[in-house]
């Protein structure tokens, strides 16, 4: 039996599905017309960025940035033929492929960091209260757990304090965070 959606379940589906599909265009938009990356893009250097040396293996990739391999492999190709991203055998195992942030991609995503940081304060953050920051965050975990039970996407961890800057180039840092 259909489990109907009740007035006040609907009430919030349906601005939560607007949002949903809005967002991804939105931030989309703004990296293109200020560093003419995706989004998909921007977070494959924003997380190469973050990653050790720069450098992550192409499965783990896939699952920071919430790509199938076939489409990150695509992007990655995109990002290689415009210098911003290498690839290469994985020293110790020559069946997995690394991707590299390239010091073009560096560059880049350095300077794409701050236009992102803005449209996601301007179109998520900065609408809402403080409590409601956190409980998103709260409710979107809850989805998550639902829709990647198993974890893969990896998703890095996340600060316990507002101690320093989050998704922004650090003045003077070798770090770009998302």
């Amino acid at each position: 039996m259909t489990r109907w959606l009740s007035d006040r379940e609907m009430a919030a589906w349906l601005p939560f599905q607007a949002v949903v599909e809005r967002l991804p265009g939105t931030l989309d938009g703004q990296l293109r017309q200020d560093s003419g990356l995706t989004h998909v893009e921007y977070m494959v250097l924003a997380m190469l960025s973050e990653a050790p040396g720069r450098t992550l293996r192409m499965t783990a990739l896939a699952a920071r940035t919430n790509a199938t391999p076939p489409r990150l492999s695509h992007v990655v190709r995109r990002l290689e033929d415009r210098d911003l991203v290498t690839r290469a055998p994985s020293p110790g195992d020559g069946r997995a492929v690394d991707a590299t942030l390239t010091e073009a991609g560096w560059d880049l995503v350095v300077r794409a960091a701050p236009g992102h940081v803005e449209q996601v304060r301007r179109s998520v953050l900065d609408p809402l209260t403080p409590d409601q920051v956190d409980r998103l965050g709260e409710i979107a975990s809850a989805l998550l757990a639902v829709l990647d039970p198993h974890g893969a996407a990896a998703l890095p961890p996340v600060p316990a304090t507002d101690a320093g800057p989050s998704c922004a180039v650090e003045p003077g840092s070798d770090r770009a965070p998302s």
